[in-house]
C-alpha cells in the first residue's frame, strides 16, 4: 500500500470518528428538554431559545470565520475546535440558570461551526479529482450515524445517571477526538508529499487570501449552491423537528412507533450519503451538479408521494421516508462538502475552507428559522402546509442547483477551448 493512501485513510477515519463525536455534543439537548422543563421549571419557548444558541452560531461562525481552516490549517482548526467544544460542554449538567445555559450552548455552537469546513478541508487535500465524491460521499455518513449514536447513547446516560451527566463523557470524547486530530490529521504539505491527481496541486496560489462575504458570494456557483443547500437543510431540520408530532397528532401513531420511524429519514440519509458517488459516477457521468439537481427534483415528488400515501400504515410510510432521506441527503453532502472543495481550488484559489463554511453556514440558517416559520404555517395552514413548504423548497433547490450547473458547464466548456487554443499555437 502507498505512503498516499495509507495517510488517506489514516485521515479518513479519524476525520470520520471525530466529526460524528460533534453530535454526541449536540443530541443531547433534544433529550433532556423534558427534564430541563420539569425540573428548572423552563418554558417551551425558553427551550426554543436553546436551540437557537446553538444553532445560531454554528451557522453564522461558519459564514464569517470559515477562512480560518485555511489560514491556521485544516488540522488545527478542526483539533482546537473540538476540544474547546467539549470543554465548553463538560459542566454543562451543573448549572440551572438559563442565561448560563444558554451561553454554554452558544459556545458549544460557534466551536463546532470550523469542524465541517476544516474536516472536509484536511481530507480533500488527499483526495485526488477522480475520487472526490466518492470519498466525500463515504465521509458524509458521520453526521448521519453520529445523530443516531448520539442519540442513543445520550438517552442511556439520561436513563442511568440522570439527565445532568449527560454531557459528562461525550465532552471528554470530543477532547480526546480533538487531540487524536491534532495528532494524526496531517496535511500533505506538512509531511512534504504531493498528492497525483488533483488539478489544483499546480494552480493553487502560493499566497493565502482571506476573501470577504462579499467576494466569496460572487465566486461563481457558489451562490446557487448555498441557496440549495439552504433548501436541502431546510427540509432536512422539518424531519428532525417536527415529523414525531406529525406523525402522533396526524397520523395517531404511537410514542413508541413514531420515535422509531422518526429515524428513517436518517437512514435513508446515511444509504444516500453512502452511495452518492457511485450515483453520480454511474448515471451522471461524475456531473456532480446535474446528478444533485436530479436528485433533489425526485425528492420533492418524494414528499408529494408520502402524503398521498400517509394514511397506509408504518411499513409504507418507512419505507417512503427512507426513499426522501436517500434522495435529499446525498445531494446535501456533496454540495456541502466535495463541490465547495473544488470551488475553493478552482482558478488557483487557497479557499477550501472558506466556501465550505460560506456555503454550509448558508445552507445552517434554515436549520435555525425553520422553527418558528414552520410552526406559524402548520399552525395557519394545518400539516399539510408544512408539506407543501417543503415541497416548494425542494423544487426550487432544484431549480438554483441546474443553474449552477449551467455555469460549470459553460466555464468547463470555456476552459477547454482555451487549452486547445494554447496547445495549437505552442
Amino acid at each position: 500500500m502507498s505512503f498516499i493512501r495509507q495517510r488517506l485513510i489514516i485521515v479518513f477515519v479519524v476525520g470520520w470518528l471525530s466529526y460524528a463525536t460533534t453530535y454526541f455534543l449536540r443530541k443531547p439537548l433534544g433529550v433532556i428538554k423534558s427534564d430541563m422543563e420539569s425540573e428548572l421549571g423552563f418554558t417551551k419557548s425558553q427551550l426554543g431559545v436553546f436551540d437557537t444558541a446553538l444553532l445560531l452560531p454554528y451557522a453564522l461562525v461558519q459564514m464569517f470565520l470559515g477562512p480560518l481552516g485555511d489560514h491556521f490549517g485544516a488540522r488545527k482548526t478542526f483539533g482546537f475546535c473540538l476540544i474547546a467544544a467539549g470543554i465548553s460542554m463538560f459542566t454543562f449538567g451543573n448549572w440551572s440558570n438559563f442565561g448560563v445555559l444558554a451561553f454554554l450552548l452558544f459556545l458549544n455552537g460557534s466551536f463546532q461551526s470550523l469542524g465541517w469546513p476544516s474536516s472536509n478541508k484536511g481530507l480533500g487535500a488527499w483526495v485526488s479529482d477522480s475520487q472526490r465524491n466518492t470519498v466525500f460521499g463515504y465521509f458524509g455518513t458521520c453526521p448521519f450515524v453520529g445523530g443516531i449514536l448520539g442519540t442513543a447513547f445520550a438517552v442511556h446516560l439520561q436513563q442511568t445517571y440522570g439527565w445532568r451527566y449527560v454531557h459528562y463523557i461525550p465532552s471528554l470524547i470530543c477532547i480526546l477526538a480533538g487531540c487524536l486530530v491534532l495528532a494524526l490529521f496531517k496535511q500533505p504539505k506538512e509531511l512534504g508529499v504531493e498528492v497525483p491527481g488533483k488539478e489544483s496541486n499546480h494552480a493553487i496560489n502560493k499566497e493565502t487570501k482571506t476573501l470577504t462575504m462579499k467576494e466569496l458570494w460572487k465566486i461563481p456557483m457558489v451562490a446557487e449552491v448555498a441557496i440549495t443547500v439552504f433548501c436541502l437543510k431546510v427540509v432536512r431540520y422539518c424531519m428532525y423537528m417536527w415529523l414525531p408530532m406529525y406523525l402522533l397528532q396526524q397520523l395517531n401513531y404511537s410514542k413508541q412507533n413514531a420515535g422509531m420511524f422518526s429515524t428513517m429519514f436518517e437512514i435513508g440519509g446515511i444509504f444516500g450519503s453512502a452511495s452518492i458517488g457511485y450515483v453520480l459516477k454511474r448515471f451522471f457521468h461524475d456531473k456532480s451538479l446535474l446528478g444533485s439537481t436530479v436528485q433533489t427534483f425526485l425528492s420533492a415528488l418524494g414528499l408529494i408521494l408520502f402524503l398521498m400515501t400517509a394514511n397506509m400504515g408504518l411499513m409504507i410510510n418507512s419505507i417512503v421516508m427512507i426513499i426522501i432521506g436517500f434522495l435529499n441527503c446525498g445531494p446535501d453532502i456533496i454540495l456541502c462538502g466535495s463541490f465547495p472543495t473544488e470551488l475553493g481550488e478552482m482558478d488557483g484559489r487557497n479557499a477550501a475552507s472558506a466556501v465550505i463554511g460560506f456555503v454550509n453556514g448558508f445552507g445552517s440558517i434554515g436549520t435555525f428559522i425553520e422553527g418558528p416559520v414552520i410552526g406559524w404555517i402548520s399552525d395557519v395552514y394545518g400539516w399539510s402546509g408544512m408539506f407543501y413548504s417543503m415541497i416548494i423548497l425542494s423544487f426550487l433547490g432544484a431549480v438554483t442547483c441546474y443553474r449552477a450547473h449551467r455555469i460549470y458547464e459553460i466555464k468547463k466548456k470555456h476552459l477547454t477551448i482555451g487549452n486547445i487554443v494554447v496547445n495549437s499555437s505552442a
